[in-house]
């Protein structure tokens, strides 16, 4: 399995900061900010067409500090 690029790191540990400001104080600029990060997540080049589920899985657990 190839590495997670430094900037989908970034952009999901932005996306969960955004995502537990959103929650706190809910907000139309948040809202947006949020949408807007996860296409920049969910369509990075790193997935390829495929998007495979199991790389995935480990940005997310990357994104927790490595928390299952």
């Amino acid at each position: 399995m190839r590495p997670i690029p430094d900037d989908l790191a970034q952009a999901l540990e932005e996306w969960q900061a955004t995502y537990r400001r959103l929650a706190a104080r809910p907000g139309t600029a948040l809202r947006r900010r949020l949408l807007r990060l996860s296409t920049d997540v969910l369509f990075h080049p790193h997935w390829g067409s495929g998007r495979e589920a199991a790389a995935r899985s480990v940005l997310y657990a990357a994104g927790r500090g490595g928390k299952s």
